[in-house]
């Protein structure tokens, strides 16, 4: 799932008092299973999922919790630790016993590294996942470390075809289904529940001059060092500015890289991420996978198209030729690049139909999608 640099918890109005017929379907208490809050400074577009999932259940009228690794933020569901960022794997079976008591229903969020929840949790369980992480393992692990990503690799596909077999499983886009599918997860299992995407408020205007975003998190898989390679091709055809939005272990390395007329921004509140992406005549997203690719819908919604690669997760939430290009290879990303720079109405009417597109995308539908496919999966338990 592309990554999403975390904002402030939100100030939401009071909540309406529920009529009879307003009492939530299926599932009463929901705990999602999760890496970490959406105010982890490492959070991306996984933690931004739970959240909106998390907190439209609540007002649907179920009682949500959120059992995490790390620091726990203040949300209008509930927020419990289980301690640090690895060690509340080993403490989630104790912390969901001792700590968040009974529930209608587990959401395992399987991101790389698995819970095993049906090996140890007795009652319904329902997995959640963003995108495989079949050949990150590798990237993420390589050299001496490799042994570590064929291990990690072996896991999370036992995780994912063996260990929850008998339950529902969430894809966030057909190219995760997909991946499911390869591993031998029955596709009658398998429920696809898009991400989706604030209403942006008042529009600001393009830059005058050339300006082209990337934003996600600073990890190895989102290649932004590609990015900044292809720059120095670009630059002179183009001209303007890069910046590139996000924070992450590979901030310094790639700060280093950085040619002239790059940006890098860190952390940004959301009133000037909606400005810079307003404001960029295109989106860039060099990575190498994603789920869905949150921040594409994020410009979309405000008329930015996007050049990304044709890779898992990015093929879905680019329509190519429509609200912007997939490129095959480094060559057709810097040429796509250059040649939306440089053709206006082009480019215009990609980040038109890039809007309208953007306009299917709700969090309110992702939200009661998902609570119909929890209701499926806690009645099929019951069975």
């Amino acid at each position: 799932m592309p990554q999403h640099v975390p904002s402030p918890p939100r100030a939401h109005p009071p909540r309406a008092v529920q009529s009879p017929q307003a009492l939530p379907r299926g599932p009463r208490h929901i705990v999602f299973l999760a890496r970490r809050d959406l105010g982890n400074p490492a959070a991306g577009g996984s933690e931004l999922l739970v959240d909106r999932l998390a907190d439209g259940l609540t007002r649907l009228g179920h009682q949500v919790t959120l059992l995490c690794g790390g620091p726990a933020c203040y949300r209008d569901y509930r927020v419990v630790s289980a301690g640090g960022d690895l060690a509340h794997y080993l403490r989630a079976r104790t912390a969901l016993q001792h700590r968040v008591g009974d529930c209608d229903l587990l959401v395992e969020v399987c991101n790389g590294m698995p819970y095993l929840a049906p090996l140890w949790h007795r009652g319904p369980t329902l997995c959640l996942v963003n995108h495989v992480h079949t050949d990150l393992w590798q990237m993420r692990f390589a050299g001496p470390l490799a042994p570590a990503a064929r291990i990690g690799r072996r896991l999370e596909h036992w995780a994912l075809a063996g260990a929850q077999r008998r339950n529902l499983m969430v894809a966030v886009s057909p190219s995760t289904a997909h991946a499911l599918s390869a591993l031998g997860v029955e596709r009658e299992r398998i429920r696809v529940v898009h991400n989706g995407v604030e209403e942006p408020g008042p529009l600001a205007e393009k830059s005058p001059t050339p300006l082209f975003v990337a934003m996600g998190r600073l990890v190895e898989y989102k290649r932004i060092d590609l990015l900044l390679r292809l720059w120095e091709r670009v630059r002179p055809v183009t001209g303007g500015r890069l910046v590139i939005v996000g924070d992450g272990p590979q901030r310094r390395r790639l700060e280093r890289l950085a040619g002239p007329d790059v940006q890098f921004t860190g952390h940004v509140p959301e009133s000037e991420k909606h400005r810079l992406l307003c404001a960029s005549w295109i989106l860039l997203h060099p990575s190498a996978v994603e789920g869905w690719g949150l921040v594409v819908t994020e410009a979309a919604v405000r008329g930015t198209p996007a050049v990304a690669f044709d890779v898992p997760g990015l093929r879905d939430s680019v329509a190519d030729g429509q609200t912007g290009v997939l490129a095959r290879g480094e060559s057709s990303f810097a040429a796509a690049w250059c040649t939306l720079t440089l053709s206006d109405e082009r480019r215009r009417l990609m980040g038109k139909a890039a809007a309208e597109l953007a306009a299917r995308y709700r969090w309110d539908r992702t939200v009661h999608r998902f609570q119909a496919v929890a209701a499926e999966a806690a009645k099929g338990w019951a069975r």
